[in-house]
């Protein structure tokens, strides 16, 4: 992938603005706390980034398919601009509100329109390992932003953090303006083809399927960056050493994402995806017997090699499932149900760990994924014989 190739120009705009993403969520928690905010205030405005995301990600992706990537992306490119800027210029917490509302919108946009043209640039053999590379882009991002927030907020100040924020997001609508995404079109498609609710498209037995297990992978994720905190914090372990714990599984994200594009030309996306699923369920029945620190983190690096393959190949085979014209909708739809899992997981699986124990948060996790592993299993042995059957002819 060379750096002026289509794929490079797309990565770098998503990339871009997730810094600014990840820069902003770490600076209003710790803005927040410095003014003295609650628990639940700062719960609330870290929710405020994914709420609007939530309700407005599939109408978002029908406007895509419509018109093209060009006019979202920089629209949400100026929407997180203005919320970083708001921020940055006006002081308290009162404002915070809307400028997380404003970032996270925005950059739901630019996640949509950067996924789906993820997609269109890319061979149908090469859409895993094009959406791998725009994964390892989030990871770096991912690390990035927080380290960039915690440095200037340390030597400079909050308004500093916003303002450098601002400069990424400017940064991914330099890219746009470009012509990042001028080479990306819209696929013709006719007015029927586009037409339909996105209840249909939840409807759909191939790509319900799809949705499940991406739920799934995605709670798993979600709750290990919940879970880890609390019970480590419950045996006893310092900040440095659950820091140390979180830090494994992210390296080993980032470490499955970097040799994907080879993975991917030995199995296909159900086989990686149902071994996805079986060692995460079982990961997740080991966790609570794991009481030392080397053996979390040697835990947690195993769940990262198993969760980093999920992404990727749950948007390869969204966008090569997806009804003509309606690849960015569908796109949308899971955008929708990730953020919802991301605001109501912790709530449920909170609540469970407080009245029932951690054990009982773990083991119900497991069994929630195990529960996906037919479904994948089912449909990674009917790749295997369609491919048998091709090679054969």
């Amino acid at each position: 992938m060379s750096l002026s190739s289509p794929l490079f120009r797309l990565i770098a705009v998503a990339v871009t603005a997730h810094v600014a993403l990840g820069a902003a969520r770490v600076t209003t928690a710790l803005y927040a706390l410095s003014l003295h905010a609650s628990a639940f205030t700062v719960g609330t405005l870290i929710a405020l980034f994914a709420l609007f995301p939530m309700l407005l990600a599939v109408p978002m992706g029908r406007v895509i398919d419509r018109i093209g990537m060009r006019k979202p992306l920089m629209v949400g490119c100026l929407l997180a601009t203005a919320g970083v800027l708001l921020a940055a210029s006006i002081p308290g917490l009162t404002v915070l509100y809307p400028a997380a509302v404003l970032i996270g919108t925005g950059f739901m946009a630019i996640f949509i329109g950067t996924q789906h043209a993820v997609g269109v640039v890319s061979a149908p053999e090469q859409r895993t390992a094009s959406y791998s590379r725009l994964s390892l882009g989030f990871s770096i991002s991912s690390f990035t932003g927080p380290l960039i927030a915690g440095f200037m907020i340390d030597h400079a100040s909050y308004s500093y953090a916003y303002l450098s924020c601002g400069m990424f997001t400017l940064a991914a609508l330099a890219l746009t303006v470009g012509g990042a995404v001028s080479h990306v079109t819209v696929q013709p498609v006719t007015h029927h083809q586009r037409k339909g609710s996105p209840l249909q498209l939840l409807r759909d037995r191939e790509l319900s399927r799809v949705y499940i297990i991406g739920i799934l992978l995605a709670a798993a994720w979600d709750m290990f960056t919940f879970v880890t905190p609390v019970h480590g914090s419950q045996l006893g372990f310092s900040a440095s050493t659950i820091g140390m714990i979180l830090a494994s599984f992210a390296a080993a994200t980032f470490v499955v994402r970097l040799a994907m594009p080879g993975i991917v030309q030995r199995y296909r996306e159900w086989q990686i995806l149902t071994v996805a699923l079986s060692v995460a369920a079982l990961c997740y029945v080991a966790f609570p017997f794991m009481d030392t620190p080397v053996s979390l983190a040697a835990t947690a690096a195993v769940l990262g090699l198993a969760l980093g393959t999920g992404q990727p190949n749950v948007l390869a085979l969204l966008h090569t499932i997806a009804p003509a014209g309606r690849g960015a909708e569908a796109i949308g739809i899971r955008a929708t149900i990730g953020n919802a899992s991301s605001i109501m997981m912790p709530i449920a699986f909170g609540a469970a760990g407080a009245a029932l124990g951690m054990f009982v948060v773990f083991w119900s996790l497991s069994l929630a994924i195990a529960a996906g592993i037919p479904i994948a299993a089912s449909k990674a042995m009917a790749q295997s014989r369609k491919k048998l059957s091709t090679s054969q002819e």
